[in-house]
């Protein structure tokens, strides 16, 4: 299984919305936060996906496509 790390930027309108949550169902990956922040008008997760590459890859064209601002980033950002 591949491990990709993301930053997930979300504006006002999706920050109640389960996009983490459908991700892994509709994708068969595996979400791991290790950072987030959120407030009334916008959240950020600093976010680990886990699973083969091409679930990945839709997950994330997927995220996007929601409106959420999806920038890759290395491993070690996370720590």
């Amino acid at each position: 299984m591949a491990k990709q790390f993301f930053k997930l930027t979300f504006p006002a309108n999706l920050i109640t919305e389960p996009i983490l949550y459908d991700m892994g169902k509709t994708f068969n990956v595996i979400t791991n936060i290790f950072r987030a922040n959120v407030t009334g008008d916008s959240g950020w997760v600093l976010l680990q996906i886990e699973g083969n590459d091409s679930n990945i890859e839709e997950a994330v064209l997927w995220t996007k496509g929601r409106g959420v601002q999806v920038e890759r980033v290395a491993e070690d950002s996370l720590q």
